[in-house]
Order: structure tokens, then C-alpha cells, then sequence
């Protein structure tokens, strides 16, 4: 019998919350009211991005690995100090995933660039999906020609004069997507093309393709802006044909690229809560080195997915060579080498 090569289960779940997502488009744009035909295209893609993002991410939180951390990190987030975990769970957010903590330590300039990044790609995805699905639509106020109405789901949320700073600043917010988002990816792309370590290292598709999507999709957004204000519409249709493409292409990169880590991102959050109850639980103390280093939780969890795996690190004596740190493991390990040469009778050859 010939192996699949998809996962069943994972087609199945992606397969129907697309088509929730299809029905939350038909009914949230008052049945394609509001919907622009316009932006079809756009729709098709980021209902293919959303599949393959629901596939890819399924698949991978089957792993056992995967699977261990996120079953546990939702049974702390649930269970015991519920109130503290959420606290913990909303500061880990806005540490790490809004202002991108994480990346500091490795430079204030790359923390600037991807900071940058972060914000453009935000903002650009809150703007344009609402848009895209006919969530969000703009009416000219009744009896009026000045008065702009913005509505959320058909339903009217506010409304402002057209030469305002409000219409100035909700006109042009992709703008300032795109400004942030070309900065950013400018200095990466300039540190990829210059950097003879990631030179070494790097791929086009993995590494310098995203980068390059990026600034195509930002500087055709602000070419269409351009067009329309200062060049009286000159050359409107091929840059929206052009801006269309690549929107598309980073669309559909998104579920098999580098851009995936965005989804997997808040994962982490989970992972941080796990290590947190297991310090608070106990660690693991080195049965060779007499110290600890690492969890109980961990190393306990660890003996499971390892069994799950099909390997088995048990001892004769009841133990386990996962409840060795690694110190311990290259002393035990040594050890074994010399009791070796030691009974074949010669230490040195």
C-alpha cells in the first residue's frame, strides 16, 4: 500500500475552518454586500494562506514534542493559578510578541529593523483583511458630500469629514505599513548581502526571498498612492496588477517560508508558562554531577516522547541515561571508553 503523503486529519480540520472562514466572509459582508469584486484575487489568496497555515500548523502541533508542550501549557494556562498564568501569559505577549523582546540582545539596530517589521506587517494585516472579507466598509454619509462613514460588520462605527486628520490618517494608514515595513526589511537585506557569516549560511528562498517580498509588496502599495495623487492615475493599472502578484506570492509563501515562525511565534508563550510550573514543581538533579540542570517536568516528559519515538534509554539498573545532564553524560560516556580499552588491554591504541 502506498504511503499517504498529507495528513488526513490535518486536511480535515483545514478543510472545514476554511469554510468557516468562507461563511464568516458571505455573512460579515451582509451577505457580499459590502464585498468589493475588486478584491477577489486577494480573497482567494488569504483563504489558500489561512489553509496551509491550519495544515502546517496542525501537523506540526501533532509532533510528539509539540504536542507534550502545547498539551501542557494549556492545562497550566486552565488549571491551578489561573489568574497568575494569564498575567504572566499577557506580559510574555507584550514583552515578546509586541515590543519583540526577544531580539534586543542581539542589537538595538536589529531589534529597531524587526520592530519595524513586526508593526508594518501588523497593522497592514489588520487593515487589509477586515477590508479584504468586507468586514470594514466606507459610505458616504446620507445628504451629505463631505462626511465619510466607516462601518464594522454593516453596523456604523463613526464617521469624519473627508478633509480631516482623521480621513488623512485612515486613508493613509497602509502607507505608514509600508514605510515601516521598507525600512526594516532594508537593513536585514542590506546585513544579509554584506554579513560573510550569513553569506555563508543563507538561502535565497529561505532567507533573502521573504525580505524581498516584503519590499516589493510596500513599495507597489505606495506606488498605486502615488499614482493616483501626483501622476493623475499614470500607470494605476499595471502597478495594481503588480502590487496583486506579489501580495499573492507572500501569501502563499507564508504557510511553507520563513514566514511561518510568525504563526508558531505565540507558541512560545506556552513554552514559557511550561518552563515556569516546572521550576516551581522541582528540578532534576544529575545522578553523576550531584547538580541540577533542568526540570523534573521536563525530563519526565522527555522519557515519554522518547518511548513514543521508539527509542529507549532505560538502565538495567531501573534508571535512565535522560536522567544524566549533559556533563554527566560525556563523563559516563567516558568512562565507558576506558573500561573498554582497559579490558581489551591497551589504553592508548
Amino acid at each position: 500500500m502506498k504511503n499517504r503523503t498529507y495528513n488526513v486529519k490535518a486536511l480535515l480540520i483545514a478543510t472545514l475552518l476554511s469554510v468557516f472562514m468562507i461563511v464568516l466572509v458571505f455573512y460579515g459582508s451582509r451577505e457580499l454586500q459590502n464585498f468589493d469584486a475588486a478584491l477577489i484575487t486577494y480573497l482567494f489568496g488569504t483563504v489558500f494562506a489561512f489553509f496551509g497555515i491550519v495544515y502546517r500548523y496542525t501537523v506540526w502541533l501533532q509532533r510528539p514534542p509539540t504536542w507534550i508542550y502545547f498539551k501542557r501549557g494549556i492545562s497550566f494556562l486552565f488549571t491551578g493559578k489561573v489568574f497568575s498564568h494569564f498575567w504572566f501569559a499577557s506580559k510574555e505577549s507584550i514583552e515578546n510578541i509586541a515590543f519583540q523582546k526577544f531580539i534586543y540582545p542581539r542589537g538595538k539596530y536589529r531589534w529597531v529593523a524587526h520592530f519595524m517589521i513586526a508593526i508594518g506587517c501588523t497593522s497592514a494585516f489588520l487593515i487589509t483583511i477586515p477590508l479584504t472579507f468586507g468586514w470594514i466598509h466606507f459610505t458616504m454619509a446620507p445628504n451629505s458630500i463631505s462626511v465619510y462613514e466607516a462601518h464594522f460588520f454593516g453596523f456604523k462605527v463613526m464617521d469624519f469629514e473627508l478633509d480631516s486628520i482623521m480621513a488623512f490618517l485612515t486613508f493613509h494608514a497602509l502607507n505608514w505599513s509600508s514605510y515601516l515595513v521598507i525600512f526594516g526589511s532594508v537593513y536585514y537585506l542590506r546585513r544579509r548581502l554584506t554579513n560573510p557569516g550569513l553569506i555563508a549560511t543563507q538561502t535565497f528562498e529561505g532567507d533573502l526571498l521573504p525580505l524581498i517580498l516584503l519590499i516589493a509588496i510596500s513599495v507597489t502599495g505606495l506606488g498605486l498612492t502615488y499614482s493616483y495623487q501626483f501622476m493623475k492615475g499614470f500607470a494605476f493599472d499595471f502597478l495594481a496588477v503588480l502590487h496583486a502578484v506579489t501580495v499573492i506570492m507572500f501569501l502563499i509563501w507564508i504557510p511553507f517560508g520563513k514566514f511561518f515562525h510568525i504563526i508558531q511565534r505565540p507558541a512560545q508563550i506556552g513554552a514559557h508558562i511550561y518552563n515556569k510550573e516546572g521550576r516551581r514543581k522541582g528540578m532534576a538533579v544529575c545522578p553523576h554531577t550531584g547538580e541540577e540542570f533542568a526540570t523534573k517536568l521536563h525530563i519526565d516528559d522527555l522519557k515519554l516522547v522518547t518511548k513514543q519515538l521508539g527509542f529507549d534509554f532505560s538502565m538495567e539498573d531501573g534508571g535512565s541515561h535522560l536522567d544524566l545532564s549533559p556533563e554527566g553524560k560525556r563523563a559516563r560516556l567516558a568512562q565507558a571508553h576506558l573500561r573498554a580499552r582497559q579490558t581489551g588491554g591497551n589504553l592508548f591504541g
